[in-house]
């Protein structure tokens, strides 16, 4: 089991968010949480990756059987989790190439040598239908929402983690990018046996994926556990899901 989260209890900005909340992500696994707006879909996300604007208050998260709650962001990278940012930040005069060679570094991965590392991260950015030019610019400055969310998933093929949590990775794309995505995400989980925990709002990305498993989030507890049934019950009658 690569993810286990047991009786999670969480504080954000002063609110008690997460009330309780259990999940386990094995390997090759895709995890699909939804819930309303407030439920602490995006407050879970940043708590798994030590966000200093969560405070565990009780429970407790642990990748391969060890405890991460203490560990820092850094250290939680290093064994393998990432996390995809609902809004990706803008960051000039940080190049994307020298970034991400410098989080290869980071982390610990094999040297390869450049032509290799650069051909890697053309091939990757073509798969995601991006301009090649966008590739000799700063960290996400001036794009667009929909090459945000793109370069996001880049990082995360050319980083290759054991687990990974996309936080609305579908938000501000449009039909042909959510398709390109989503093939990009089933590719990325084929190629290293990664599981995934995909947060949305919406089953239009899911179309085009299979998740083994579905959770609804209410009131920081899922309440609600099941298969791709799930997804077509939500659709239908929403998250009160016939109460």
């Amino acid at each position: 089991m690569i993810l286990e989260i047991k009786d999670l209890h969480v504080d954000a900005e002063q609110k008690n968010v997460l009330k309780g909340l259990n999940l386990r992500i094995g390997q090759g696994e895709l995890h699909v949480l939804m819930g309303p707006n407030g439920s602490g879909k995006t407050t879970l996300a940043k708590t798994i990756m030590g966000h200093p604007q969560t405070k565990i208050t009780g429970g407790s998260i642990l990748v391969d059987g060890e405890s991460i709650n203490d560990m820092p962001p850094n250290e939680r990278a290093k064994r393998g989790i990432f996390l995809e940012f609902q809004n990706p930040v803008e960051i000039e005069g940080l190049g994307i190439v020298n970034f991400l060679n410098t989080a290869r570094g980071a982390l610990g991965k094999e040297k390869i040598g450049y032509r290799e590392f650069m051909n890697e991260i053309k091939q990757n950015a073509q798969t995601l239908r991006m301009r090649e030019d966008l590739i000799g610019r700063s960290l996400n400055y001036g794009f667009s929402g929909g090459e945000k969310k793109k370069m996001e998933i880049l990082q995360m093929a050319m980083l290759k983690p054991k687990l990974a949590v996309l936080d609305e990775p579908d938000s501000g794309l449009d039909i042909d990018a959510v398709r390109v995505v989503a093939e990009n995400i089933n590719d990325f989980m084929k190629r290293t046996g990664a599981g995934v925990l995909l947060i949305t709002h919406y089953s239009r990305i899911l179309s085009y994926m299979k998740p083994q498993f579905v959770h609804v989030i209410s009131d920081g507890r899922i309440v609600r556990e099941g298969g791709v049934q799930l997804l077509e019950q939500i659709e239908k009658e929403g998250y009160k899901l016939g109460e």
